[in-house]
């Protein structure tokens, strides 16, 4: 395996050193990192339901890390971040988009996975010229297929996971495979490399309004998603739960200049299961002219 494969897979440990820093977005404080090469249009990771800074697989962050500049961040109340978690995806956008500027930056890449994905969306949709590329993973449109029924998935599963003494992501995130149950596991344990200055649970207030916002993306009307211009990446597994595959199958119709990649026997988190072959997919994508 010659070094530019390794750095793609994600070999790199940087994520776990990554210091936490703090910047002031209208009068609150909001938690970010930032790692990879110092030039260029940085990635802006948008995180799902429940997540703070630690939920994002090393993998993947180390991976597009080692040839472009990541920057992921907790959204308002969430984490370190300061404030109350918005309940609703546009006002999570809003903020995203402050957080951007107040970083100074112009122009980014937005890589949204989830809940996140619906948030890239709104804001491809409410602040186009900020928005170079766009990579949606494991998400979809407003009014999509089964995304109101997120929440009533969520509990039953968290309450599986209580019963089997496992994390709920082993059951949201993965199929029940055993190739799935494997990469849970493995998954799973990546997240505990970090094993100094972690980020702050995300509160039962915070998960609560994520929820309300997510119910209320799943029965709203949907947008005009032929306003997005931008080259759009659409990813998931071929077997996601939490946000529905067609889901994905709909936003690649939909969306005017975009690409599908969808996963062989993964769920809801095939960008992790499949990190590998993500990472290699999403800088090509993002290199791309």
């Amino acid at each position: 395996m010659n070094t530019t494969t390794k750095q793609i897979s994600g070999s790199s440990d940087a994520w776990k050193r990554a210091p936490t820093k703090f910047v002031d977005v209208g009068g609150t404080q909001f938690a970010y990192r930032q790692l990879g090469p110092d030039n260029g249009v940085p990635v802006i990771f948008l995180n799902h339901l429940a997540a703070e800074l630690d939920r994002w697989d090393p993998r993947v962050v180390d991976g597009i890390a080692a040839r472009r500049r990541v920057i992921v961040f907790d959204n308002r109340g969430v984490g370190l971040s300061e404030g109350s978690a918005p309940t609703s995806v546009e006002a999570m956008a809003r903020d995203a988009i402050a957080f951007i500027r107040a970083l100074g930056y112009k122009q980014v890449d937005l890589f949204g996975f989830s809940l996140g994905g619906f948030v890239s969306q709104v804001i491809a949709l409410e602040a186009p010229e900020l928005v170079r590329k766009i990579i949606l993973a494991g998400t979809g449109p407003a009014g999509g297929a089964g995304i109101d029924q997120v929440t009533s998935l969520t509990i039953r599963d968290m309450i599986k996971a209580g019963l089997t003494f496992k994390h709920p992501e082993y059951y949201l995130f993965f199929t029940g495979s055993p190739n799935g149950r494997r990469s849970a596991r493995d998954f799973l344990q990546r997240l505990k490399e970090r094993a100094a200055n972690r980020d702050k649970g995300v509160s039962i207030k915070a998960f609560r309004n994520q929820l309300k916002a997510i119910h209320a993306w799943g029965v709203q009307t949907p947008s005009d998603l032929s306003r997005i211009r931008q080259p759009v990446l659409v990813a998931n597994g071929d077997h996601d739960r939490m946000v529905p595959s067609g889901n994905s199958v709909d936003l690649a119709r939909r969306l005017p200049n975009s690409e599908l990649v969808l996963y062989d026997d993964a769920g809801h988190g095939g960008v992790f299961q499949h990190h590998g072959a993500f990472v290699k997919k999403a800088l090509e994508f993002l290199e791309a002219a």
